[in-house]
C-alpha cells in the first residue's frame, strides 16, 4: 500500500538548507498497524505529510497503492488525498461554528460528493450519532477527536495517518480514542500509520518504526 524508496526532504531556509528526511526507505502493507516513534526534530511529521501527500520529497520515489505520487502536481496530489487518505490530527481541526455532523460532512464535500445519511452513519460508528448536533465547543476534547476519525472515515479510505492522536487527551479518552482506532483497523482493514510518543501505545500496534535525525534506526515487529 505504501511504499517509499531513497526518500530525502530538504527545506530552504533562506541561504541555509535544513535536511530533515535523510534517505527513507519503508513498506507498508495494506491493513498493517504501524506506529512510528522518535524524538522531536526526528522527522517523522514531516514523512506523514509525505505520505499523506500533503507535501513532496525533494528526492526519492513513493508509491501510494501502486502510482508513483512523489512528482504529482498539487491538484494531483489533492486528488489523491481525497480519495485515498484520511487524516487525524492531535488538535482535532474541527470548524468551531459547525455542528458534528456538519463537520464530518466536510470529508466528503473535500472528496467531491455529498451525503448527510453517510456523516451519520460514520459518528454512528465512531458512537456519536446522539451528539451529531453539537458544536466542537460543546463536545469533550475525546468527543472531538471522535468526530474527526469519523470525518476521516466517512469518504472510506484505505489508509488513515494519525499524528499524536491522544496527545491532547487525558489518560481515559485517550484509551478510548486508540481502542475505537485499533477496533476500526480491524474491522474495516484499514491502513493505520500512527505518529505517538507513548510506548504502550506503540506497543498495541502491530510495527514499530523509530526515526532519529531524519533516518531509520529500527523497524521491528510487536
Amino acid at each position: 500500500m505504501i511504499n517509499l524508496q531513497q526518500i530525502i526532504k530538504v527545506y530552504s531556509l533562506g541561504k541555509r538548507e535544513l535536511q530533515v528526511l535523510k534517505g527513507i526507505d519503508l513498506s507498508v502493507e495494506k491493513g498493517e498497524l504501524v506506529a512510528i516513534m522518535g524524538p522531536s526534530g526526528s522527522g517523522k511529521t514531516t514523512l506523514l505529510n509525505i505520505i499523506g501527500c500533503l507535501d513532496r520529497p525533494t528526492s526519492g520515489s513513493y508509491y501510494l497503492d501502486g502510482k508513483e505520487v512523489s512528482s504529482l502536481s498539487s491538484t494531483e496530489l489533492a486528488a489523491i488525498r481525497a480519495r485515498k487518505v484520511g487524516f487525524v490530527f492531535q488538535t482535532f481541526n474541527l470548524l468551531p461554528r459547525l455542528s458534528a455532523l456538519a463537520n464530518v460532512e466536510l470529508g466528503l464535500k473535500y472528496a467531491g460528493g455529498e451525503d448527510r445519511e453517510l456523516a451519520l452513519e460514520a459518528l454512528r460508528r465512531v458512537g456519536l450519532a446522539e451528539r451529531a448536533d453539537h458544536r466542537p465547543t460543546e463536545l469533550s476534547g475525546g468527543e472531538q477527536q471522535r468526530v474527526a476519525i469519523a470525518r476521516a472515515l466517512v469518504k472510506r479510505p484505505p489508509v488513515i495517518l494519525a499524528d499524536e492522536p491522544t496527545g491532547n487527551l487525558d489518560s481515559k479518552s485517550g484509551e478510548e480514542i486508540l481502542s475505537l482506532l485499533t477496533e476500526l483497523h480491524k474491522e474495516e482493514g484499514i491502513t493505520l500509520v500512527m505518529i505517538t510518543h507513548d510506548p504502550d501505545i506503540a506497543q498495541r500496534c502491530q510495527r514499530i518504526v523509530r526515526l532519529r535525525d531524519g533516518l531509520i534506526v529500527s523497524d521491528e515487529k510487536v
